[in-house]
């Protein structure tokens, strides 16, 4: 009988016995559809573990027509907030009580108590600014996982943000540090809006952002219902059908 000898992240025992607080930066392509598989992933961890989760959602967007048919709004919710649209439609639809704030983190609210950072923002502007929140914490969250895309690819992976003298062997590297040009200050972003569906998917395939974050979600799945993942992320390219998993470094043992 063969033994799998691939790395494993385990998740930290303290996870057990109690609700799971996650903090869902951005509530637009990927971000709502995020969400949206965030309630299913509520419900199956409470038939099948001790865990559930308390999500709170933050994003400044209303919903505009050029969102329609890609991200999962109606006609009837354009100009209303995003983030409060779809958490009230979860929220009544799942019987959960989450919370949604209107509004650009880390401004408007803080990071602070969240187990795990998910962040679907379009700028590496934005990434920097969730890394600064988190390096100035002083209990920063356990992992941060962000999506990124661009037409027909993308990618995600979920990290640990480091800690103050932090040693842990194998710690699971954030986006900032897998991609360090991400870092870069003299990049410029561009996030323009669409002016129409037919704009919005002339920019991204329409289920681009279908694909990322199912792909994001079962891992945390594996990683929150199962207890441990065997990679950290994946590149996804639409164009070829390809998925290439991002190796988890050597090593990553449990964090503390």
């Amino acid at each position: 009988m063969q033994t799998d000898t691939r790395e494993r992240h385990y998740l930290p025992a303290d996870f057990d016995n109690r609700p799971i607080t996650i903090m869902l930066v951005g509530c637009g392509g990927n971000g709502a559809q995020m969400l949206m598989g965030l309630a299913s992933l509520d419900t199956a961890l409470r038939a099948i573990s001790s865990r559930s989760l308390d999500v709170t959602v933050v994003d400044d967007d209303i919903v505009t027509e050029a969102n329609l048919g890609r991200q999962p709004f109606y006609r009837c919710d354009i100009g209303h907030s995003k983030a409060r649209t779809l958490t009230e439609r979860i929220n009544l639809a799942h019987g959960l009580s989450w919370t949604a704030v209107h509004g650009r983190a880390p401004g408007a609210i803080g990071l602070k108590g969240a187990d795990i950072l998910i962040s679907c923002v379009d700028t590496a502007s934005a990434r920097r600014a969730l890394g600064i929140e988190l390096a100035n914490a002083n209990a920063p969250a356990a992992y941060w996982m962000d999506l990124g895309n661009r037409a027909t690819d993308g990618q995600y992976l979920i990290g640990c943000p480091a800690r103050a003298g932090d040693e842990r062997q194998g710690r699971l590297p954030t986006v900032l540090e897998a991609f360090p040009e991400l870092a870069d200050e003299s990049l410029a972003d561009n996030d323009a809006p669409s002016c129409s569906v037919a704009e919005a998917l002339e920019r991204q395939s329409l289920f681009v952002n279908r694909v990322m974050a199912s792909h994001a979600l079962a891992l945390l799945f594996d990683l929150l219902g199962r207890g441990s993942i065997g990679y950290a992320g994946a590149f996804i390219n639409l164009f070829n059908g390809q998925a290439v998993p991002i190796p988890l470094p050597r090593n990553p043992g449990i964090p503390h």
